[in-house]
């Protein structure tokens, strides 16, 4: 749960804010999990409770629901068993009225592109088109130190998916390399010394020298060794 507070009179244009009040509670789901109908009752309660205890006006609140999955079931509740009424007003985000808290409800793998890159290529279903993208957009602002644990999170989220591409194709490159030239790991800190690492690592392995004595002299951890050596 994220509550994000913004100045009162300072309206928002973004469409994924464009709800927001002043007090905005919101539940982000990973892309291996789905909003529930449980989900949407457990953070109302957030939102009273948060309510009470701050001593705020309840139309000062919102509530937004992110996830990767189309919340078909939720939906449903809401419509047939609440009474409210829910409009897509932009491609993956559905309006929800009919109650005193405004309330959204976003389907992340729907979103604009042009609009929303950031949440919506926080995903593990991406493809090497939409990671050379995002990267583009971060070295073209100049943000990759201070975005560097949001683009780590996203290539590991799909790492497998491209060591599968790279299976099914006739390239001989590894994949660290693959994402060098894409220029997923440009400007990186720390990614050159690693390679370095590498580099060393497996000269050592060449002249047999006992695997703790790689560490010590690498700084690699035994797993990422043992991976060099099983890769050769």
């Amino acid at each position: 749960m994220v509550i994000i507070k913004k100045t009162k009179d300072t309206p928002l244009e973004k469409n994924i804010a464009a709800i927001f009040r002043q007090e905005n509670i919101v539940e982000y789901k990973s892309p291996d999990d789905h909003i529930s109908i449980d989900d949407f009752y457990k953070v109302y309660c957030y939102a009273c409770i948060y309510k009470v205890l701050n001593k705020i006006d309840i139309r000062d609140l919102t509530l937004t629901f992110a996830g990767s999955r189309f919340p078909r079931e939720l939906l449903a509740h809401l419509q047939e068993i609440r009474g409210y009424t829910v409009e897509e007003k932009w491609p993956g985000i559905y309006i929800i009225k009919g109650d005193i808290i405004l309330i959204q409800v976003i389907n992340s793998r729907k979103l604009s592109a042009d609009e929303n890159l950031w949440l919506k290529e926080l995903d593990n279903q991406l493809e090497m088109p939409d990671l050379q993208r995002v990267t583009a957009e971060i070295v073209r602002l100049g943000k990759t130190a201070r975005i560097k644990a949001y683009l780590d999170v996203v290539l590991k989220a799909n790492r497998k998916s491209i060591k599968e591409a790279l299976k099914m194709s006739d390239t001989s490159l590894t994949l660290d390399e693959i994402f060098e030239e894409a220029g997923l790991v440009a400007k990186w800190e720390g990614r050159a010394e690693e390679r370095k690492a590498r580099e060393i690592a497996k000269n050592l392995m060449k002249r047999n020298r006992p695997i703790d004595e790689i560490i010590e002299d690498t700084g690699l951890t035994r797993e990422e060794v043992e991976n060099l050596r099983n890769s050769d």
